[in-house]
C-alpha cells in the first residue's frame, strides 16, 4: 500500500505532501499534542521555537515591503530564543530577509525551509494557535499552506484558561477572565477558525481533540489523508516527542494513560455549567457538543448577556487596532525572550 504522502508513480511526495502545516486553534484546545504528533511522525523539520510573526513582529516593526522595517525586526529576532532554536546561521537569515522578505509569509518560509534543509526532510509545520485569526493572510502569502484546526470542548478550555489565570476581560478590569468570559473568548476563535475554513475547503480540516486522544487511530487516518503524510500510530508512539509522552496522552502506555476529557463534568458547579452553557450553547453545539440542560434553564442561567454582546466586539476592536494602525507598535515581544537590543 502506498503512503498518503507519497505519489504511486514515481515514489515521490506529492506536491499536497511537501505543503507546510499550520497547528491551529484557540489556547489550550490541545495545538501543542497535534503538533507533537505531526513531528512524532517523521518527516517535518523539529522547531521548537516560536514564530508569532502576524500576531507581534509585523504589528511592532511595520509592513516588511520596507526595508527599514525588515532591518529593525531582525535586530529583534537575530537576539532571541525563538531564532537561536532554529539553529540557522545568523548570516543566511539576515540576507535572506533582508534581500527576499515582503510579508509574513516570506519570513517563515525562509526560516523553516532552511531548518527542513538542514534536516534533510522536505516538509514543515507551524505550532502558533494565534494563527487561526491570521488565516487568510497567511493563505494569501503561502498559497499551499494547510491548515488543521483543533477544537476542544468549550467547558475545558474555559475550565483550562481561567486555571491559568493570565487572562483579563479588559484593560480597565484588574481581575482575572471568569469562566464565561473565557468561555467567549473560546467561541470567538473557534468560530473566527471557521469562518475562514469554509473559504478554503480543501486546505482546512478541523480535528477534535476528544478524537484524538480517544480515537488516535481514525483521527490519524482523516488527518494523514488530509496533509498527504504517513502518520503512522505506531512510529508515533516510539517517537513520543513533546507530549507524546506525556501522561495525559493516548499515545503513551494505555496502562498509565488518564484521559483528560469533559473534566468540566467533575470540576464545575451545575451553576458554572449552566452560565457557560447559556453564553455558547450555540457554539458548543455547533462544533458537536451536547449541551447539560434545556433551553429554558439555560435562558434563566444567562446573567451577563451583553458580555455576550460586547466582548466579541471587544476583541474585534482589540485586533484591528493591533494589526491595522500604529498603535500595533506597542505588541509586546517579550515571549520572543529577545536580549536588550544595543
Amino acid at each position: 500500500m502506498v503512503s498518503a504522502s507519497v505519489d504511486a508513480r514515481n515514489s515521490a511526495p506529492s506536491a499536497r505532501g511537501r505543503a507546510p502545516v499550520f497547528v491551529i486553534g484557540c489556547h489550550r484546545s490541545g495545538t501543542n499534542l497535534l503538533y507533537d504528533t505531526l513531528l512524532s511522525a517523521g518527516g517535518f523539520a523539529i522547531y521548537r521555537g516560536y514564530l508569532p510573526v502576524h500576531k507581534m513582529l509585523i504589528p511592532r516593526f511595520g509592513s516588511l515591503q520596507r526595508r527599514r522595517n525588515r532591518e529593525k525586526l531582525l535586530r529583534v529576532w537575530l537576539k532571541s530564543e525563538s531564532f537561536r532554536r532554529s539553529g540557522l546561521p545568523e548570516s543566511y537569515v539576515q540576507e535572506q530577509v533582508l534581500d527576499h522578505c515582503r510579508n509574513g509569509g516570506d519570513f517563515i518560509r525562509i526560516t523553516m525551509d532552511e531548518v527542513a534543509r538542514q534536516q534533510s526532510v522536505l516538509r514543515w509545520a507551524v505550532y502558533d494557535p494565534d494563527a487561526v485569526l491570521y488565516l487568510r493572510q497567511i493563505k494569501t502569502e503561502i498559497p499551499d499552506a494547510l491548515f488543521v484546526h483543533i477544537i476542544r470542548d468549550g467547558r475545558d478550555v474555559a475550565l483550562s484558561l481561567k486555571k491559568m489565570g493570565r487572562f483579563r476581560p479588559f484593560p480597565w478590569n484588574r481581575r482575572q477572565l471568569g469562566l464565561e468570559e473565557t468561555a467567549v473568548y473560546w467561541r470567538w476563535m473557534v468560530e473566527r477558525g471557521r469562518s475562514y475554513g469554509k473559504r478554503i475547503p480543501s486546505a482546512y480540516m478541523e480535528v477534535h481533540y476528544e478524537e484524538l486522544v480517544s480515537h488516535p487511530l481514525g483521527a490519524l487516518k482523516r488527518l494523514g489523508e488530509f496533509i498527504g503524510h504517513d502518520l503512522s500510530y505506531e512510529r508515533i508512539r516510539q517517537s513520543a516527542l513533546g507530549r507524546i509522552s506525556e501522561p495525559n496522552s493516548s499515545f503513551a502506555d494505555e496502562s498509565h494513560a488518564a484521559h483528560p476529557l469533559e473534566r468540566w463534568k467533575e470540576k464545575l458547579s451545575r451553576e458554572q455549567v449552566l452560565g457557560i452553557d447559556s453564553a455558547v450553547g450555540d457554539t458548543l453545539e455547533a462544533f458537536g457538543y451536547a449541551l447539560a440542560a434545556a433551553p429554558l434553564e439555560r435562558s434563566g442561567a444567562l446573567r451577563n448577556w451583553w458580555l455576550r454582546l460586547f466582548y466579541p466586539a471587544f476583541l474585534d476592536a482589540k485586533l484591528f487596532l493591533k494589526t491595522g494602525t500604529p498603535l500595533g507598535r506597542f505588541a509586546n515581544l517579550e515571549p520572543l525572550h529577545a536580549d536588550p537590543v544595543e
